[in-house]
This record gives C-alpha cells, structure tokens and sequence, in this order.
C-alpha cells in the first residue's frame, strides 16, 4: 500500500486489537443468546461472575471523596511524591531490596515498559523475554526501531527453560553488549507462570557471571502487572529481596501498575521503579525517565495517584483494600483450581500454571481453532502458539465446564 501521507514510520497495517474485536463478538453472543450460553474469556479484567467489572469499594469511594481540584490538577512529570513512595510500598511489600531506589509515574504498567525500551536498548537491538509473551512487546519495540527476540519458555520436560534464557542472553550480548531481559513475573501473561525463588537464584547467578565482562550492560525488566494476584499474601514478592548487592551494569526496572492491584483499568496510573547498588545510575535512570515522560504522555492522572496514596496510609482504609483484594484473590484461585483440575481430568494440554489472570492452552492453529470456538460462544484469545483463556473473567461454574468443550473442538 502506498503512503499517503504519514511519514515511513508511521506507515502500519490496518487491522484492530484482536482481543477487543473478539470481545465484541462475545458481547454480541451475549445479546442474542444469552448470558449463560456464553464463555467470554477474552479481556485480561477481573470479572463477577455475572460478567461486570471487579471495581474495588475502597478505591472507588475514596476517589469519589476528593476534591474537585485534586482530581483536576496536574501532577508533577515524574508523579507526586505521595503517589511514589505508597507504589514502592505497594509494589515490595516488605521485601524491598537494600539498593538505591527511584520511581516515575507511568500511565499504568505499560508506560513502564515503553520507558525501558526506549531508555535502556538502542536503536536496531532486540529484547529478550519469553516466546509466549504479551503482544504489546512487539509494538512498543516496533514503534521504535527495535525487535523481540525469545526463547522457549518451558523445555522438553516443562521445566521454565533456563538453559534456554541463558543461551539466548549471551548470543544478544555477544551482539549487542547490551541487554534487556523481560521477565513477565509473577503470574506470567498468557501462561500464569511465576518465576519461583530458585529459579531467580539461578536467573541473577547467571547475570552476575556476564556482568563480570563491564562492556556488558545488563538490564532486567521484571513486568510485575498482576503481582497482587500471585500467591499467598506476599509470598511471590520474596524475590524482590535477591536484588540487593547487585554489580553496577547489572540494573533492575519494575514497571507497577494500580490497574490489577486497585481494579484501576482506565484511570492508567503506575510507576517504573529502578533499583541498583549505585545511586549515580538510579539517578541517571530518574532524569531519563522524566524526559521519557515528558516526550510520551507529560504527566500522569492525579486522581489516581491520590487514590492509591490515602488508600496506603490510612490503616482504615487499606484493610478495607487489603480486604477486598484477599476476597478475589481466593475467588481467582477457586476459578483457576477447577479449569485446571477439569483439563487434566478431561486430557486438554495446558501449560504450567502456577498464578494470575490467565491459562495457555498450546494448538496448531490458533486462529482456526479460536473461530470455531466462536461458533460454539466460546470467545477465547489466539496467540502465535495456543490460545490464552482468561480464567480472570470467567466464573468458576463455567470454568469447570470450559476444558471439555474446548478440547472437543480441538480434537475435531
């Protein structure tokens, strides 16, 4: 197709998201035949169990409270100071490392995401993270001049494939001398696997060793989206601990976000957090990220910031909060227990599940097998490899009900 009139950068296919496409399609099921003839497990939203959206009280009546103009006014570039310090809070429970911290507010987690790769990879270098991966990745990287390269994330044995990891990080360094290791942990999207403690060790080992080369320069990027809905309490946070003494070319970033952890979905709030042994290069990432911010979305939304900040520190408040979240957290796992317990009962593969939103299921051909679910309203996502259902937004009933019917479909 000929350019028109945008510039060679600007110039992309046209097509719509997929999942919101679908979603409309589950939505128009819905309508004519009903909502209980229907399995619409496409959105990445927390669901009741009659399909409305997860919206905590404790958040929502405390931004009702503010006032008209601490909802209205500007925040500041890199976010109010009240806003920060309750994410740090929020995001390390009582697992922050003893390293150098700062953070900048972003536009939910994926403003985090955007102020790594810009600031951390040049132009032309790829990233690396696992080959199920969420597809946002590959845009913010295309956006930019940059790629995606993958390894496999499980091996033969359904391990998490750290011989793969390995592999894959030295050939980008051997290239690139420089690396940026997404890791999409805990409650992995599409997969819902977390990155256990062990498996850390051996990640930072690893790491360390290449950082030994100092024309290494290595960054992490732990995406921890759906942290909140990993584990008993703040189990799945332990790992945050393991990134203290860390060499100096050895950086971790954390993009946070309220979206799941505070059913924020549309108000777009989170923060990108870096942390090393030395404060000169969290410093450098801090002015980074503000001119990042600065040049992308200016400044973040207010409201939402002062939501999350008196919801941290006001004790009446955050148990309320704290609550809440315990209350679908239990609801979430029941919905994950009975889709995976029902697949093995009924032999539909599955990959290893350990938390979150999601479950992946691995086919030949996604796209064709995600259409004839349509046909029978069942509205699951296709990916490269599988399809992802999201156990998130749909009730444990028909969880439980899911597994049969999709592999009846697969095996025609």
């Amino acid at each position: 197709m000929a350019t028109l009139m945008v510039g060679e950068h600007g110039k992309w296919p046209a097509k719509s998201d997929p999942i919101f496409m679908i979603a409309g399609k589950a939505a128009e099921a819905k309508e004519k035949y009903g909502a209980d003839k229907v399995i619409n497990s496409t959105l990445g939203a927390l669901m009741e169990d009659d399909g409305s959206l997860v919206a905590f009280d404790s958040v929502y009546s405390t931004l009702k409270n503010l006032d008209n103009a601490e909802i209205a006014a500007y925040a500041p570039i890199q976010g109010t100071k009240e806003f920060l310090e309750a994410a740090e809070e929020n995001c390390f429970g009582k697992y922050r490392p003893d390293a150098y911290i700062r953070a900048v507010a972003t536009p939910g987690g994926t403003g985090g995401v955007k102020q790594a790769v810009w600031n951390y990879t040049n132009p032309g270098d790829s990233i690396l993270t696992t080959n199920w991966y969420w597809s946002p990745y590959n845009t913010i990287t295309e956006e930019i001049d940059r790629g995606v390269e993958t390894f496999d994330i499980f091996d033969e044995d359904g391990n998490y494939n750290l011989k793969g990891l390995k592999e894959k990080s030295s050939d980008l360094l051997e290239k690139q001398k420089r690396l940026l290791l997404v890791l999409n942990t805990p409650a992995h999207n599409p997969t819902g696997y977390s990155v256990s403690d062990d498996e850390w060790d051996q990640i930072i080992g690893f790491l360390k060793e290449k950082a030994e080369n100092k024309e290494n320069k290595i960054t992490v990027l732990v995406d921890a989206a759906y942290i909140e809905f990993a584990g008993e309490k703040d189990e799945r946070k332990k790992f945050f601990k393991k990134f203290t003494n860390l060499p100096d070319n050895l950086f971790i970033i954390v993009a946070f976000s309220t979206s799941k952890s505070h059913t924020m979905y549309g108000l777009r709030s989170g923060a990108v957090i870096g942390i090393s042994s030395n404060e000169e290069i969290v410093e450098e990432f801090y002015y980074a990220c503000l001119h990042t911010a600065r040049a992308n979305w200016s400044n973040g939304t207010r409201g939402a910031m002062a939501t999350v900040a008196k919801i941290t520190n006001d004790d009446q408040l955050r148990n309320q909060y704290e609550e809440e979240k315990s209350k679908y957290k239990k609801l979430l796992r029941k919905r994950a227990e009975a889709f995976v317990e029902e697949a093995e009962k009924v032999g539909l593969d599955i990959l290893p599940y350990r938390d979150g939103f999601f479950v992946s299921i691995p086919c030949e051909d996604p796209q064709g097998a995600s259409q004839k679910l349509m046909e029978e309203n069942i509205f699951v996502v296709p990916l490269q490899k599988g399809l992802r259902f999201a156990i998130c937004a749909v009730s444990e009933e028909k969880c439980k009900t899911a597994p049969e019917k999709i592999k009846k479909v697969l095996d025609k």
